[in-house]
């Protein structure tokens, strides 16, 4: 279980550039799950993702990882090989000549033996669907291919939690999907502890639990049909209602015979 208490963030405090991040930040994000983190721009998101791995160190209040504090400088490298972090641009990510190099620095740098590096790399390429491209230099790789070695380089690691930070912001519509489905087939086949953040409100249907931060703040959390009731708050939080809400809602006030208002697509599929 992932612990986030009372957590403030602050940037630059103490200078004239000095903002306020994230203020009392309290959460419990347990293994496995599906939690979907959403909010504007600004509001407090990435650093939250960065708080989670250890990359930042909360002014305020602690995050424990598995029992283990991030403030515990000794145990930072314990918790980074468990808490993988996927950023939004994968050129930033990716350092390998091809795709199994890149695939491959993380295990090295965990020290694992050869043949184990190669199982690894194996089983992330197959979990991605990128087996055909372990050869391929990065450049020659679309942006969602890219995407997907940056998950995979991550997963070869096998961390217990994947945090991924507005992973489809860069692709087009089939590459958010593509990345979509990689992401909901790592929670229910790997069990692995998911975190997406996200200001596409179409990606948080796919989440057991959302988060809405606005602010730097906490201001709703619930399941998605929990939060997609929450229509003009969320309107005022900067977000909006995903497409497929949207329609399952107008039809259910225009007396269409829908089980309720709040369809995912699945369920407005299979009505239509």
């Amino acid at each position: 279980m992932i612990e986030v208490k009372g957590v403030n963030y602050t940037y630059q405090p103490g200078t004239i550039q000095e903002k306020v991040a994230l203020r009392n930040i309290n959460l419990e994000i347990p293994s496995p799950s599906f939690l979907c983190i959403v909010g504007a721009n600004g509001s407090g998101k990435s650093t939250f993702a960065r708080l989670i791995n250890g990359l930042l160190i909360p002014q305020v209040g602690d995050v424990i990882v598995d029992g283990i504090n991030t403030k515990d400088e000794d145990k930072l490298w314990e918790i980074r090989k468990n808490v993988g972090l996927v950023f939004q641009n994968p050129d930033n990510q990716i350092v390998g000549m091809t795709v199994e190099e890149d695939i491959a620095f993380g295990c090295e740098n965990l020290g694992l033996p050869p043949k184990e590096i190669e199982e690894r790399i194996e089983f992330a390429l197959k979990a991605v669907g990128m087996e055909e491209y372990r050869k391929y230099p990065p450049y020659l790789l679309s942006g969602g291919q890219k995407q997907r070695v940056a998950i995979a380089g991550v997963l070869a690691m096998l961390p217990k939690y994947i945090v991924l930070d507005e992973p489809t912001t860069m692709l087009d519509p089939k590459g958010r999907k593509e990345i979509m489905e990689i992401i909901k087939n790592l929670y229910e086949k790997e069990k692995k502890t998911i975190i997406l953040i996200t200001h596409h409100m179409e990606e948080a249907i796919w989440a057991e639990r959302i988060i809405v931060f606005f602010k730097g703040e906490i201001v709703a959390q619930g399941n998605p049909k929990e939060i997609f009731s929450k229509d003009e708050l969320l309107e005022l939080w900067g977000l909006n209602l995903p497409l497929t809400t949207r329609i399952s809602k107008c039809l259910y006030e225009r007396g269409f015979n829908l089980p309720h208002p709040l369809l995912s697509p699945e369920e407005l599929a299979l009505w239509l």
